[in-house]
């Protein structure tokens, strides 16, 4: 772990109409992943230093996004890992319940630590496959380096219901992987390319694209 007087913490500068009690929370957390990194992997060591814009910044970037674009009261975080977005969805809408799902034990029980010591209430942390969650349990989600889109789609195929919304994270090359989704997949599911954004700092452009299952 960096010294700490060399991790960076810019949110409230970056994002000034957050909330006190948010911009704590989110602090806890961003101490948490950086305490954590070294036993768990929860982010590359190369980002512990910028984490305050690589993982917090987009992640309160992108979740007040999905938060604009869906009025679903439960959002599965699928993939959760390190939880982002996921843990930034729960603090920023406390009145939704948002569901982090990993197979990764170590990273679900960070997850839980993170939610109890930020005093987050709508955090409901599963371990489990996205295979194994209940048929069309799932309405909205989120995903952010769990996989390609193609393979997210077909990995949440069972749990998604109709109509589901699926908010994938995306780098700018969003564009490569709906060309290398199958056909076939189209069937189930609608694609839409949601929005392009940047972070507080850097020039590089991130997008979110929106799956609907049909």
């Amino acid at each position: 772990m960096p010294p700490e007087e060399q991790v960076n913490w810019r949110i409230e500068s970056w994002f000034k109409d957050l909330p006190a009690a948010q911009v704590s929370q989110l602090k806890v957390f961003h101490t948490e992943l950086i305490k954590f990194n070294g036993k768990i992997n929860l982010i590359s060591p190369r980002t512990e230093k910028m984490a305050d814009l690589v993982h917090f910044a987009d992640g309160i970037i992108a979740s007040r996004i999905i938060l604009e674009a869906t009025t679903h009261s439960d959002i599965y975080d699928l993939g959760s890992g390190n939880g982002i977005p996921g843990l930034v969805l729960a603090t920023l809408a406390p009145s939704r319940t948002i569901h982090l799902v990993d197979a990764d034990m170590r990273k679900c029980e960070f997850m839980k630590h993170v939610a109890s010591k930020a005093g987050l209430k709508n955090v409901n942390v599963l371990h489990k496959r996205l295979e194994d969650l209940e048929d069309d349990s799932v309405m909205c989600a989120s995903t952010r380096g769990l996989a390609a889109i193609s393979k997210c789609l077909v990995l949440a195929r069972k749990c998604a219901g109709p109509g589901c919304q699926m908010f994938h994270l995306k780098s700018d090359a969003w564009s490569t992987e709906i060309a290398s989704i199958p056909s076939q997949v189209f069937a189930f599911w609608s694609t839409q390319h949601l929005v392009d954004y940047k972070l507080p700092a850097g020039d590089a452009v991130y997008s979110i694209v929106l799956t609907t299952k049909k």
